[in-house]
């Protein structure tokens, strides 16, 4: 019923304005919707609102988007390329890790290792929701003006400073906690390395990748391609190689310093907390940003916690299992890199075809698995897509980041097959989970774009750790792990 009122009300509302709009399917004038109405009130370009409702056979031929369907080679071509570019970074990141988990400041501060995922996770989720956010203002038809673009991408930018400040200190005293509790001891020394370390690599990670990620959606435009296809998959991964490297160089050079004086961590941090209160307000000021702000925090701050345990079962599985540091980052950005596609494709149609509270029709918040991923839903067509991609890509990453890290294939099948399963999984669980969680936090009137993706993000780490961490002891109990057939690897 109050569903029905509302409709009501949004229908008087437009006529109200002085426009004879009709939601009939068909009608010269049909599907205008509150997405079409911009921040002046004035109505932009009509899309369709189909109020009929269909045979469930029919529902998936409905397109993801508000103007028309895409073809799904034209699709396929806009994910698979940006994705194996961004899976060349996480190969990147997993050997980057691979390479200085000898360093010192990795084996005297394991806290580093609890690290990684969380400021990864930290910097995906950031990145991925600006790129999220401004694909579907592209997509919107709301990046026209220049100035509004210019106050949209000034505000954004400054709300990730923000975020990536206050987000990185509180991993930092997360992983400082786990440390302490594990080590059973407490260093003052390196507390100050490790908040140094994450605000410099998160805040600086993030103010260079979000300008790459303007420029891509900018240039996505351009050439009449659908941003939300570009880039988030670019947010999702490019940067993790980048991060991982920063991290540890950052985390080595102030382990050599701490030794020498303080001054430097502690110049690092005061300079970073002083320039916290001039990003807050250009962030409150702006009016595309204001409300992030202040409602947008714990989407984030949970994901923090919830990629924080993959980094825990990081540092736990480290030493026991050779070069799980090397496919740990290829499993969660993978992940990452397909289920944000998704979500953002999802958030986009939401906001092109519904009112924040109201569910387009021929939708439910959960669905049957196999409507969600195979047949039944108009979500299903790109998630086969992704399903494709996430089997293929993972057998190409495999294999090229064990030939880079080894120096020539020692894969078996039995692992390649356990590693491509249990990425499927991970894979299938996350686009299914993006399904639900888009829909119920539209229905509670939050944006999809600043809320679902920081969850999802953090559950891929998550997943991606705790099965893979799960196929390697498969694998080892049956005297099959990684490596064993290379000569001295002592197995």
């Amino acid at each position: 019923m109050g569903v029905n009122i509302e409709m009501a009300v949004h229908k008087m509302w437009r006529k109200f304005n002085g426009y004879t709009i009709l939601d009939e399917i068909g009608s010269p004038d049909s599907g205008y919707t509150m997405a079409s109405i911009n921040t002046n009130g004035e109505l932009k370009s009509p899309v369709d609102l189909p109020d009929k409702k269909l045979p469930d056979e029919d529902a998936e031929k409905q397109p993801l988007s508000g103007k028309k369907e895409e073809r799904w080679w034209n699709t396929l071509m806009q994910v698979a390329v940006p994705f194996f570019i961004a899976g060349c970074g996480t190969i990147g990141a997993g050997l980057v890790l691979g390479s200085v988990r000898g360093w010192d400041v990795f084996v005297e501060v394991s806290a580093i290792f609890v690290l990684v995922p969380s400021l990864s996770g930290l910097k995906g989720n950031l990145d991925m929701c600006l790129a999220s956010r401004l694909s579907t203002q592209a997509n919107l038809g709301n990046m026209d003006s220049p100035r509004e673009v210019i106050s949209m991408v000034v505000g954004n930018i400054s709300l990730v400073q923000v975020q990536a400040i206050v987000a990185a200190t509180v991993v930092s005293l997360f992983a400082i906690v786990v440390n302490t509790i594990t080590d059973r001891e407490l260093n003052g020394n390196y507390v100050l390395l490790i908040i140094s370390s994450a605000i410099f690599t998160a805040t600086t990670t993030c103010f260079v990748l979000d300008f790459v990620m303007v420029m891509v959606i900018f240039g996505s435009q351009k050439f009449k391609v659908n941003p939300d296809n570009v880039a988030t998959p670019l947010a999702a991964s490019i940067g993790d190689i980048v991060s991982n490297s920063v991290l540890a160089v950052t985390a080595q050079y102030m382990f050599e310093q701490i030794k020498k004086s303080l001054w430097q961590p502690i110049t690092l941090l005061c300079v970073y907390y002083c320039l916290l209160p001039v990003w807050v307000l250009i962030v409150w000021r702006n009016k595309y940003t204001k409300k992030v702000l202040t409602t947008g925090w714990t989407p984030v701050i949970s994901a923090l916690f919830i990629s924080g345990i993959g980094g825990i079962v990081l540092d736990q599985a480290v030493d026991r299992y050779p070069a799980y540091e090397v496919f740990q980052p290829i499993v969660n950005g993978i992940g990452g890199n397909l289920v944000c596609v998704q979500s953002s494709r999802l958030a986009t149609h939401l906001h092109q075809t519904a009112i924040p509270g109201v569910l387009p029709e021929n939708t439910r918040i959960i669905e049957w698995p196999w409507k969600t991923l195979f047949f039944g839903t108009p979500a299903a067509k790109v998630a086969r897509m992704l399903l494709v991609l996430a089997v293929c890509g993972q057998i190409v990453f495999m294999i090229v980041a064990d030939f880079v890290y080894q120096g020539f294939v020692t894969i078996q099948v039995f692992f390649g097959v356990t590693y491509v399963m249990c990425s499927v999984v991970q894979v299938m669980v996350l686009l299914y989970l993006a399904y639900i969680l888009v829909h119920f936090m539209w229905q509670k009137k939050k944006d999809p774009d600043n809320a679902a993706i920081p969850y999802l993000t953090a559950l891929g780490d998550l997943l991606g750790s705790v099965f893979l961490g799960l196929a390697f002891v498969i694998l080892s109990i049956f005297g099959l792990q990684y490596g064993n057939n290379v000569p001295g690897s002592g197995t």
